[in-house]
């Protein structure tokens, strides 16, 4: 199987000014992708469909925060279609409230990363022989000791007791649609905290997802 992992937001804890504005977002979103290596088309697909549905030539990296809220209601839409159908087909989502932070968890926030990711992993990984993990290479650098691979290989046989082996896959997300479709999933969930807009389909996918929150 896949996992695939992207986020929205930032790990700044500048919160004297508005968001937007010089300040850094309250809430940080990491998304989850679990499927099947021969599923993984199936999402390819819903992504192909929403460049077509935005009329964006496939040339040029369609990320959420221009994809506008109809299409990110269809994308939804699709996204359950497929859930329903695919029952191995995994998506989840961990959100922290970066303003209930404690101060000297904050001088480390990479090790905040870490933790979000380890409660992710609690609820998605299989045990199985292989997972191959492909994080979007520009999300969030892990720089506290050990890489964040051999973190989560710890995780998964010391504190999850599974067999898995987990292997790194690198892949750029202007060629990877599945790396896209992860980026919609976590700009739809970070936008209903960050700026409190269900339009863009959160309350579609709440109810078929994962959906952790941390620190709120």
């Amino acid at each position: 199987m896949i996992l695939y992992l992207d986020e929205s937001g930032d790990l700044g804890f500048e919160f004297s000014d508005p968001y937007r504005r010089g300040g850094s977002s309250r809430y940080l979103t990491i998304a989850f992708l679990l499927i099947d290596r021969n599923k993984k088309h199936l999402t390819k697909r819903i992504v192909k469909k929403i460049y077509k549905h935005e009329r964006v030539p496939s040339h040029i990296e369609l990320k959420g925060n221009k994809v506008s809220p109809e299409g990110l209601k269809f994308f939804s839409n699709k996204v359950v279609d497929l859930l329903s159908k695919y029952q191995t087909t995994k998506i989840s989502t961990i959100t922290v409230k970066k303003q209930n932070v404690q101060k000297h968890i904050r001088k480390d926030h990479n090790k905040l990363y870490n933790y979000m990711i380890k409660l992710s992993l609690e609820d998605i990984c299989p045990d199985i022989r292989l997972l191959s993990f492909i994080p979007d290479p520009r999300s969030i650098k892990v720089k506290s000791g050990d890489s964040l691979i051999n973190y989560l290989q710890t995780v998964v046989w010391l504190e999850l007791n599974k067999k898995t082996h987990i292997e790194e896959v690198k892949q750029e997300s202007h060629s990877s649609l599945n790396l896209q479709f992860v980026d919609y999933i976590a700009h739809i969930i970070w936008s209903n905290y960050e700026d409190n807009n269900q339009t863009k389909g959160y309350s579609i996918l709440q109810s078929h997802i994962i959906d952790k929150q941390l620190f709120f």
